[in-house]
């Protein structure tokens, strides 16, 4: 990450983009807008610097946000997305989850609950892929997490994990043998988020059985325990 974050806001009303810009920039970070899709794109191809965080509409002209959040994933897993949204329906919050979101906030929305987002996904961020100390790799029998890179390698291949994904997997790994209960994975992970459900939690989990584990169907390390959460056993 720069010295100063870069923030792309995908916002198609110009008041909410120039309010975001104004109160990004008063908080020391760099601001960048797009009104749509491709432009939104554009900031992920080969040879753009990508941002540090992305702010997200989901009703956008031409291309609805969940496409540019998939989009964004296929290339950019690590990069954080906050789903800004005037939709309020539980469908449309796990859809956002589902298509790689890592928080969702709905308009309008309190200014600094929305910093205090912003400043924890952005604390959750890899600093140095590249140099990866032996404390934040995990070896899950033929599985390694390098939590630093945010990637589950496999022999020689490599899955790349989402800011939330990478989280929620180190919260797992530092309660080995614990049962959790789905709240305090809300409250944990989520930051007491309103907006994620237990539902969208359980997706979570089934996407990081098919990462980590030899058979997702019956697995040996992410545990469903009924009625109350998960264990993790090493």
């Amino acid at each position: 990450m720069a010295d100063k974050p870069r923030i792309l806001i995908v916002e198609d009303e110009a008041a909410i983009s120039r309010g975001l810009v104004f109160n990004f920039e008063a908080e020391g970070y760099e601001a960048v807008t797009a009104e749509d899709g491709p432009a939104a794109l554009r900031h992920f191809e080969p040879a753009a610097e990508p941002p540090d965080l992305v702010v997200l509409d989901l009703m956008l002209p031409g291309m609805s946000g969940y496409d540019i959040c998939q989009a964004i994933r296929r290339t950019h897993p690590e990069v954080p997305v906050l789903v800004l949204s005037a939709r309020t329906l539980t469908e449309d919050k796990v859809r956002a989850f589902e298509t790689g979101g890592d928080q969702y906030m709905t308009k309008p929305f309190a200014l600094p609950e929305l910093l205090a987002r912003v400043r924890r996904l952005l604390a959750s961020r890899p600093k140095a892929a590249a140099a990866a100390p032996a404390g934040d790799r995990v070896d899950l029998g033929g599985v390694t997490v390098d939590f630093a890179a945010f990637e589950v390698r496999r022999g020689e291949a490599a899955e790349r994990l989402t800011t939330m994904e990478t989280a929620l997997l180190r919260y797992f790994v530092e309660r080995p043998g614990r049962v959790i209960p789905r709240g305090d994975l809300m409250r944990d992970v989520w930051s007491q988020s309103p907006d994620v459900s237990s539902r969208s939690v359980d997706n979570f989990v089934m996407r990081l059985r098919k990462l980590i584990e030899s058979d997702p169907g019956k697995p040996r390390h992410l545990i469903s325990v009924r009625g109350t959460g998960y264990r993790f056993d090493p």
